[in-house]
């Protein structure tokens, strides 16, 4: 496995996405616990130790079988990564409720990366609208250590991007870049401006 420096921790330069498990008779609310047990071995066999999943992936159930699945393993060996669902604007009120949440379906006491989940037109202005108060709670519990990176997941265009890139300090940001997207969606301009913030991607 190939590593990447990242903060003091080697991140293997692939992951776990756990968006899209095996799941049972093609209900998406049905993971096969079974055969993503088998991958997770597999992954963690061949060194891949970030773990990425969300509030709303598989219904809500993708967070639930990472946390059982990942909880045989020591802590140490593995990064997990988890988002705030602020894609549906009604869970902007909830971010305590919503993090304590995770942490038990998780049953992690912190997770290692923390996302303001798919940041886009539809919702930056309510991720930065203060009566919410979602990043002075996040970060706080950056400083209580139940978050060791904060940052954001991001598939829209630059002047959102810009716009929640100048508004908070970040950790890192994870943008979509598959091999279509560098041209055909733009993703160069988003992964240049990055670089010349030297915000890690």
């Amino acid at each position: 496995m190939i590593y990447n420096e990242f903060q003091g921790l080697k991140l293997s330069a692939l992951g776990m996405g756990n968006m899209r498990l095996p799941v049972i008779d093609g209900d998406d609310n049905q993971i096969d616990v079974k055969a993503a047990e088998e991958m997770f071995a597999y992954c963690m066999e061949s060194g891949i130790n970030y773990y990425d999943t969300a509030y709303g992936y598989h219904g809500g159930k993708s967070e639930l079988v990472v946390g059982e699945l990942l909880k045989k393993y020591d802590r140490s060996s593995f990064y997990l990564a988890s988002k705030f669902p602020g894609y549906d604007l009604t869970n902007m009120p909830k971010v305590k409720e919503i993090f304590e949440d995770q942490l038990k379906k998780c049953q992690v006491e912190y997770l290692d990366f923390y996302m303001f989940h798919n940041v886009c037109e539809m919702n930056v202005d309510a991720y930065l609208d203060p009566k919410y108060g979602i990043y002075d709670y996040l970060m706080e519990q950056k400083r209580n250590g139940r978050i060791k990176h904060l940052g954001f997941s991001f598939h829209d265009t630059y002047q959102v991007f810009t716009q929640i890139l100048n508004d908070y300090t970040w950790d890192f940001v994870q943008i979509q870049l598959n091999y279509l997207d560098w041209h055909n969606q733009g993703a160069e301009q988003l992964y240049r401006e990055l670089e010349r913030r030297n915000l890690p991607v």
